[in-house]
């Protein structure tokens, strides 16, 4: 099979599309022969092999798994002896981040218990656009956050991966969305459903004296003190940025400030990708896809999302290989 493979740490320029042993699934896992994956911030940091304490767990010189790719959707071709959920013929999709990822392969030897049924009426694609992104947006409002109906919300960083679908999961939790992002995704973001946006070239959220009940940020580029002073008296941050001085808020701010400041770390699990996948199939949820890329340009596709200019998710494509991709730009997908 085909896979794009990196036997070092580096830039999108050590990846190579190779010819690999196809696996074979062990008791508990199931063979997916990938139709679609996204790319996702992490790819880029685990090629990178930065920080360089991730390469404690990575490997020191070099990657023990060399496959990148996590969020995968696909058809089985085969199951181990101990699966009992799936059989060949089914489509699935899922996140391997905690396993070992190898998603940018034609096929992947995963572990069942991290897979989810695939909505039949919903497209590989979208379905390979939520699982990282999707649970993070979840977690981070809901579990970390806390949301309730009717609050108001800010989603910092609204256009990409997580940010996208985190404004539509604030809307379907019944909170009043503020939106921020660039100008050339004002339009994008309004149509997600978000009741105000903020364009943060024009405008900073954190001045305008409109305090929020709960900050969802993704992008980290602001100071504690300026995310504090935006949020109620009562108010919750939750950031996937990781801001490490944040560990140490709670001993300079005191028991008297009731505001909660929070790094979040997002845990797959197939409920929450079950919950998503509903959500997917009635119409509530709608990923925004901004490009699609074959598996032989994956670089690029890297490349693309390493500028941080993506609107939405990118996704690479695996079809047959008697059935040659090219390289397009979609249309966004956004509700109506």
């Amino acid at each position: 099979m085909q896979a794009l493979v990196y036997t070092q740490y580096g830039s999108p320029d050590v990846l190579q599309l190779q010819e690999v042993e196809k696996p074979t699934p062990k008791a508990k896992e199931v063979l997916v022969k990938v139709q679609a994956v996204s790319v996702n911030q992490a790819d880029l940091h685990l090629l990178r092999g930065q920080p360089v304490f991730l390469r404690l767990t990575l490997g020191l010189f070099k990657p023990r798994n060399p496959i990148l790719g996590s969020d995968i959707a696909g058809r089985v071709e085969a199951v181990g002896r101990e699966v009992t959920r799936f059989q060949p013929g089914d489509t699935v999709f899922g996140d391997l981040s905690g396993v070992g990822r190898g998603g940018f392969a034609e096929y992947v030897a995963a572990p069942a218990d991290d897979l989810s049924l695939k909505p039949a009426s919903v497209p590989f694609e979208t379905a390979a656009s939520v699982p990282m992104a999707g649970v993070t947006a979840l977690q981070g409002l809901r579990d970390y956050g806390h949301i309730q109906s009717g609050e108001r919300v800010l989603i910092n960083g609204a256009s990409g991966g997580v940010g996208s679908l985190a404004v539509q999961i604030a809307k379907i939790f019944g909170a009043e969305v503020t939106a921020v992002c660039s100008t050339r995704k004002v339009e994008m973001v309004r149509k997600l459903g978000a009741d105000r946006v903020i364009d943060y070239t024009r405008q900073d959220f954190t001045q305008t004296g409109q305090p929020y009940d709960l900050i969802f940020d993704t992008v980290a580029n602001r100071s504690i003190a300026d995310y504090r002073q935006a949020l109620t008296p009562v108010g919750r941050f939750v950031t996937t940025g990781f801001l490490p001085a944040l560990y140490f808020q709670g001993l300079r701010l005191g028991k008297a400030d009731q505001r909660r400041m929070e790094n979040m770390l997002a845990k797959p699990n197939t409920k929450d990708l079950t919950f998503l996948g509903e959500l997917l199939e009635a119409g509530q949820l709608t990923p925004t896809i901004d490009r699609h890329y074959p598996l032989g340009e994956a670089a690029n596709a890297l490349r693309y999302v390493g500028e941080g200019h993506a609107a939405g998710k990118v996704l690479i494509s695996i079809p047959e290989r008697d059935k040659p991709t090219i390289h397009q730009r979609s249309s966004l997908a956004v509700p109506a």
